[in-house]
């Protein structure tokens, strides 16, 4: 147990590092935290409104990743984005897309099966349609987090699919912290956070070898 927190800070460190250089990125990644939380506030309330609230976050958030994070050879760290894209702990971007396909069918797929074979009722108006997309939304990111989890604990150890599922869940929290100063750093016209190349979360050796999975 008393590996957890350094476990949870390496996971955390290297996605900051080698994930979030773009201060734009960062910039989203708040904003999409913001949103984050209030779902959160929304999830035990009113489940479909968090997953159409949730997925606007995750929307803002992979815009970030996919159009303004740098993708070719990663200087300040001095290793390849084949290198970064093969260690990802979580989801890295063949996942993501794989996940965004499957996020962007859920409304056709409900179009055409409105009942989705029995697990809901027959929507009486769009409203009730746009609600029920909700909720298969909300089970899709569950399910998307869950079965990453699952994936971890056979190719990293049970260990580090928990320190990952803790960390996704507080991440809106901690984005907040991290990256309250991004849109600043922005308007400066820090494309990229030149904090980066200087930080350092601990001193301690990586807790867990990088390896692919």
């Amino acid at each position: 147990m008393s590996r957890l927190p350094d476990m949870l800070r390496t996971q955390r460190f290297d996605d900051y590092r080698f994930y979030h250089q773009s201060t734009v990125n960062q910039t989203l990644h708040l904003f999409s935290a913001i949103i984050f939380l209030a779902c959160y506030a929304l999830l035990f309330r009113d489940p479909a409104l968090a997953g159409l609230v949730g997925w606007l976050a995750m929307l803002t958030r992979q815009t970030g990743h996919f159009f303004f994070e740098p993708n070719g050879y990663d200087a300040v760290n001095e290793v390849s984005n084949e290198y970064k894209e093969a260690v990802k702990v979580g989801y890295n971007q063949t996942r993501k897309i794989i996940l965004l396909l499957v996020w962007g069918s859920a409304p056709i797929a409900l179009y055409a099966y409105p009942r989705l074979f029995g697990l809901f009722a027959a929507p009486v108006d769009r409203l009730d349609f746009i609600r029920h997309v909700g909720v298969l939304w909300l089970a899709i990111g569950v399910s998307g987090a869950l079965a990453r989890m699952l994936q971890l604990f056979v190719a990293r150890g049970v260990a580090t699919g928990l320190v990952w599922g803790f960390k996704v869940l507080t991440d809106p929290f901690h984005n907040v912290a991290l990256y309250w100063n991004s849109p600043l750093k922005l308007m400066r016209g820090e494309l990229i956070d030149s904090a980066i190349a200087d930080a350092n979360w601990g001193d301690e050796a990586p807790e867990e070898a990088a390896h692919p999975t």
